[in-house]
């Protein structure tokens, strides 16, 4: 079973051709060339590339480049502004772009916070019937999630670094699972698959993080593993551990069968988005 992280990103340094909207903190850059780099390095077949919305907002054009570049190691996931009312033509254009599988939405404070907000159900029926995944930043707002999730039941959700805030750099949070109780009320919902990503981030251990094999066990038994899909979230760890160890500690521990871990570490990945690296 190939070896898929559910959620990587590139960029370019910030240069006038390509500005940067803001910030992330990480190196100064992270090219398409250099993220394959680090995954052939640790023997990760391939990614899901998020377009940066720190730095490109809903411009995906370099992850677009990106993909041209190395198609059998990337498939694409671009944010969309729920509140563009031209937003169900955008998913519609992304759905036919190469490598395209999902859509992501950022639940911030410019995000509707109402489960019936147009906007946001304007994306998730478009995904839905473009075939596409809606990723959700949605750490905070986990109940809203699971309303929209039982307005659109044929839209594929997937929950972003499971449901939880995570931190950019050290320390972790002091109580970083405050928060699984409505985590694991999303499991209820069939039509919800969850990122175990960044899940490293969270822990106040060294590696191999064994601490935080308790409350991922939480999510497993409640979402089961076609339900999970494993990542690093990298670039946005790299001041908590390096991409080794974000991808070793799934492989080392002995909390997974065999079977498990290949669900969780490209299985399910290939189902949900429909994607393989080659």
């Amino acid at each position: 079973m190939a070896t898929i992280d559910v959620q990587v990103h590139a960029y370019e340094r910030n240069h006038p051709g390509r500005p940067w909207l803001g910030t992330l903190v990480g190196p100064d850059e992270v090219t398409g060339d250099q993220m394959v780099a680090a995954m052939t390095e640790v023997g990760v077949d391939g990614a899901v590339l998020v377009s940066p919305f720190s730095m490109y907002g809903f411009d995906p054009s370099y992850a677009l480049q990106v993909q041209q570049r190395h198609p059998g190691k990337f498939c694409l996931v671009r944010p969309v502004d729920p509140n563009d009312p031209a937003v169900a033509d955008t998913v519609a254009d992304w759905a036919g772009k190469p490598g395209a599988v999902g859509v992501r939405i950022m639940m911030r404070d410019n995000v509707s916070t109402d489960p019936a907000d147009p906007g946001i159900n304007r994306v998730l029926v478009a995904a839905a019937k473009n075939s596409m995944a809606v990723n959700l930043l949605c750490w905070g707002r986990l109940e809203q999630a699971g309303q929209l999730a039982a307005r659109n039941p044929n839209t594929q959700i997937v929950v972003d670094h499971l449901g939880l805030q995570q931190p950019f750099e050290p320390p972790p949070p002091a109580e970083p699972w405050a928060e699984l109780p409505k985590v694991l009320a999303l499991a209820a919902h069939p039509n919800i698959a969850i990122k175990i990503s960044g899940a490293c981030t969270l822990s106040h251990q060294p590696f191999p993080y064994q601490d935080i094999w308790d409350p991922l066990g939480r999510i497993f038994d409640a979402f089961g593993f076609d339900r999970c899909l494993w990542g690093t979230d990298w670039t946005r760890a790299v001041k908590l551990l390096t991409y080794k160890e974000g991808v070793d500690s799934f492989r080392v521990t002995g909390r997974l069968s065999d079977g498990e871990r290949a669900k969780l570490m490209g299985g399910t990945v290939t189902r949900i988005y429909n994607w393989s690296p080659s």
